[in-house]
C-alpha cells in the first residue's frame, strides 16, 4: 500500500520581531493546509521571529520571549505537524532551531549545524552549531530537517559525527570553516525526504545558485528535498520566496512565486514528490524589478511610513525610482518634488511633468534660486576673491535636500533618495544633498542597469518619457553639465566597480581582463575615497552578490595602496 502525505509550504512574509503577529500568520497557514488536507506545514528559517535578527540575538530577553511564543503556539496546532523556525537558548547556548509541532507540543528540536559566515551573514557572532539529526515520521514517510546553510556543507567522512560535542571538537581542530554535511547525517539517521527551512536573500544569481546546489545534494545523498523560503523586505535585504521541489535525481517537480506570499502543497506518494505547479522563472530585468518593488513596499509598510516622497530632475534615476515608488505602493502614496534651480533645462521640468502626469502622482514645483542666492550672499564675504566651483554645486544639492525633509519632516513620508550604484561607488553625489533621505531605492542598482530597469518598466506600459532615457544624464549643477565630465562612460565604470568591489579582482586583474590602467586607478581610487561619503549614505536595496551595506566593510582611515 503506497505511502501518502501532503505538505505545505508556507512562503510567508515575517516581520522581524512581532512575535504575536508571525506566530498568528503561521496559525493560519496552519489551518489552511489542514482544511486542504495536508499533513504537514513547512515554515522559513527563524519563521517566528524574522530573519536576521541580528544583535536581538545577544539579548536573552529576546530568546525568552521567543521560547515562550513557540510554547504558545505549539498549544495551539492540532490535527496537523507544524514545522517551525526560530532561536533557542538553552543551557547557556544559542542555535538557529526549527521545531516539530504536534497536538499542542514541542516534539523535536532541530538546530542549525552550518552557519554562515559571508556576505550578509553573521551567524558565528550569534549561534554555536547544532548536533543531532532530527528525523520524524508522518504516514510512514521519514522527515528529516536542514536549515538553509545545512544544504550548502561539503561531503565528507562526517556521518558519524552525531554529537554536538564531537561536532564542536571537530571544528575546533579544523577551524570555524568546518562544515559539516548535515543532508548526509540527515539521510544517516533514516530520513527518506529533506524539509529545509530558508531565509536565503536575493540577489541577481542566487536562485540559480540555490537551484544547483539543492540538485547536487539530492542526486549525492538520494534524497527528495522541500525548500520553503521566505519572502518579503527586512532593511536591505529582500527575500524572493522561488519555494521548490526536488525529486531524489534533482529534477524540479514544483516552484512557488517569486516576490509573493503563497501557500503551496507538495503530494508525496511513497517519499517521492508528485509533480505539481511550477511559477513562471523571471528575467533578469523583471526579479531585479520585482526586488525593488517588494523592498520599496515592506520597508515602509513594516515601519509604518504613510507614503514616499522624491525629488524629480528630469533625469533617468528619479524617473526609475518614481515608477519602482508608485508600483509598489499606489500612485496615491506617492509625492514627487521638483526644485528647478537657473541651470534646470526647461527639458527636465517638462518631461518630469509628463511623467508624473502619465503615473498620476502629486505633484509640486518649488525653485530653489531665491534660496540659493541667499546662502551666496550670506557667504560673499567669506568667498570673496574665489572662484565657484564643487562648493556652489553642492549648495543647490542641500537646498533640495532641505526642502524634501522639511515636508517628510511635516508630513511624515519617508524621502527616497535616488543615487545609483555607479554614483555611490565614486562619490558622485553630495552629503545632505541627493543623499538625504530615508531610504535608497535604487543604491545597489548601477547606472547601466537603471536604464535597462527603464526599459523593462516601459515595455510594460510607457510611464518614462523616452527623452529622459534618450538624454546624456547631468546633475545640472553648472551650464551644460553632463556627468560624463567627472567621470568615465558608465559602461567602463560600471564593468570596472563591478570587478573590483562585487568580484574581489585586484586592479592588475582588471587591466589585464581589458580595461584601460588609467581608468581603473581612476574608479578604484575614487572607490576609496568616499568610503567616508557611504557610510553616512541612507540604507537601501540589496540586489547585487555585494552592495554597499552589509556585505562591503572597509576602513575609511587607510592608505593602503594596491600596484599594479
Amino acid at each position: 500500500m503506497s505511502r501518502k502525505l501532503k505538505i505545505a509550504v508556507a512562503q510567508i512574509n515575517c516581520l522581524l520581531g512581532d512575535l504575536p503577529g508571525n506566530a498568528a500568520k503561521i496559525l493560519d497557514c496552519a489551518a489552511r493546509a489542514k482544511g486542504a488536507g495536508a499533513e504537514v506545514l513547512l515554515t522559513p528559517e527563524l519563521s517566528l521571529c524574522g530573519y536576521p535578527p541580528e544583535d536581538l540575538l545577544l539579548r536573552d530577553g529576546f530568546f525568552r520571549d521567543c521560547a515562550a511564543a513557540l510554547e504558545a503556539l505549539a498549544a495551539a496546532v492540532h490535527g496537523i505537524t507544524v514545522v517551525v523556525g526560530h532561536p533557542q537558548l538553552a543551557e547557556g547556548r544559542r542555535y538557529n532551531a526549527a521545531s516539530v509541532l504536534q497536538d499542542g507540543r514541542i516534539t523535536a528540536t532541530y538546530r542549525k549545524r552550518n552557519l554562515p559566515n559571508y556576505t550578509v551573514f553573521d551567524e558565528e557572532r550569534y549561534f554555536e552549531p547544532g548536533g543531532e539529526p532530527v528525523v520524524f515520521e508522518i504516514n510512514g514517510v521519514r522527515l528529516g530537517l536542514n536549515i538553509c546553510e545545512d544544504l550548502w556543507g561539503e561531503q565528507g567522512p562526517v556521518e558519524a559525527l552525531a554529537s554536538a560535542e564531537q561536532q564542536r571538537e571537530a571544528r575546533a581542530q579544523r577551524g570555524r570553516s568546518w562544515r559539516a554535511d548535515a543532508p548526509r547525517l540527515a539521510r544517516a539517521a533514516g530520513a527518506e525526504l529533506l524539509l529545509v527551512l530558508n531565509a536565503s536573500p536575493y540577489h541577481t544569481r542566487q536562485h540559480v545558485s540555490r537551484l544547483s546546489v539543492a540538485r547536487n545534494r539530492a542526486t549525492e545523498t538520494g534524497l527528495a528535498i522541500v525548500y520553503a523560503n521566505m519572502v518579503g523586505g527586512q532593511d536591505e535585504l529582500v527575500f524572493d520566496g522561488a519555494s521548490f521541489v526536488l525529486d531524489a535525481q534533482g529534477v524540479t517537480t514544483q516552484q512557488l512565486p517569486y516576490f509573493e506570499e503563497t501557500l503551496g502543497y507538495v503530494d508525496i506518494v511513497d517519499a517521492v514528490p508528485q509533480p505539481g505547479e511550477r511559477a513562471p522563472d523571471l528575467s533578469f530585468e523583471a526579479s531585479v524589478y520585482g526586488a525593488l518593488c517588494l523592498g520599496v513596499r515592506d520597508y515602509l509598510g513594516k515601519n509604518g511610513f504613510p507614503g514616499a516622497i522624491l525629488g524629480m530632475s528630469g533625469g533617468i534615476d528619479s524617473a526609475l525610482t518614481l515608477a519602482i515608488a508608485c508600483d509598489a505602493l499606489g500612485a496615491d502614496k506617492v509625492r514627487a518634488l521638483m526644485m528647478p534651480s537657473q541651470y534646470t533645462a526647461d527639458i527636465s521640468w517638462i518631461d518630469s511633468r509628463d511623467m508624473v502626469k502619465r503615473l498620476g502622482v502629486r505633484y509640486d514645483e518649488i525653485a530653489i534660486k531665491p534660496m540659493f542666492d541667499s546662502f551666496l550672499v550670506a557667504l560673499a564675504g567669506e568667498f570673496h576673491g574665489l572662484q565657484a566651483d564643487a562648493t556652489e554645486e553642492n549648495l543647490q544639492a542641500r537646498i533640495r535636500g532641505m526642502l524634501l525633509m522639511a515636508l517628510s519632516n511635516k508630513f511624515g513620508s519617508i524621502v527616497l533618495t535616488t543615487g545609483n550604484k555607479s554614483e555611490m561607488a565614486v562619490g558622485y553625489s553630495t552629503l545632505y544633498g541627493d543623499m538625504a533621505g530615508g531610504f535608497a531605492a535604487i543604491k545597489d542598482v548601477a547606472k547601466t542597469l537603471v536604464y535597462r530597469l527603464a526599459e523593462y518598466r516601459n515595455a510594460l506600459g510607457e510611464v518614462i518619457p523616452r527623452r529622459i532615457i534618450e538624454r546624456p544624464p547631468s546633475a545640472e549643477l553648472r551650464p551644460g553639465q553632463t556627468d560624463q565630465d567627472s567621470l568615465p562612460p558608465y559602461a567602463v565604470l560600471d564593468a570596472i566597480m563591478s570587478a573590483y568591489m562585487e568580484q574581489n579582482l585586484s586592479p592588475a586583474e582588471i587591466v589585464a581582463g581589458g580595461q584601460r590602467q588609467e581608468d581603473v586607478a581612476r574608479v578604484v581610487g575614487l572607490i576609496k575615497r568616499n568610503e567616508y561619503k557611504r557610510r553616512q549614505a541612507p540604507v537601501g536595496i540589496r540586489i547585487t552578490q555585494r552592495g554597499f551595506g552589509k556585505d562591503w566593510r572597509y576602513p575609511i582611515t587607510s592608505r593602503y595602496q594596491e600596484k599594479f
